[in-house]
C-alpha cells in the first residue's frame, strides 16, 4: 500500500494539522516507508511465539483489588473550604 499527495494531504486535514505544500513530498514518503514496515512486519510468520509484553522473563507485580476509602478523609477534607460529613460542599451549578 502506498499513499500519494492527495492521501497525505486529507490526512492532515482530518488530524486538524497544518501541513504547507512544501512538506507534502516529504511527508509523503516518510508514511509509505511507515507503510512498508508495517508490511514488512506482517510478513514475519510468529506462529507459535507466545505474546510477551517484555524480553526480560519476569512476573507482573499484583496487589490486591480492594475497594478503600484511601483512610485520609480528614486531611483530604481538611483543605475543603466548606464541607458537610465526609463531604465538599460547592456551589448548585445545575438548575
Amino acid at each position: 500500500m502506498s499513499v500519494d499527495p492527495a492521501v497525505v494531504r486529507r490526512i492532515a486535514h482530518l488530524s486538524r494539522i497544518a501541513v504547507e505544500d512544501k512538506e507534502v513530498e516529504r511527508l509523503n514518503g516518510e508514511i509509505n516507508a511507515i507503510l512498508t514496515f508495517v508490511e514488512t512486519l506482517s510478513s514475519v510468520d510468529v506462529a507459535g511465539v507466545e505474546p510477551i509484553a517484555s524480553v526480560l522473563p519476569m512476573q507482573m507485580k499484583k496487589r490486591a483489588d480492594v475497594v478503600t476509602d484511601g483512610g485520609i478523609v480528614d486531611d483530604i477534607l481538611a483543605n475543603a473550604p466548606v464541607r458537610e460529613d465526609n463531604y465538599f460542599v460547592v456551589p448548585k451549578v445545575v438548575e
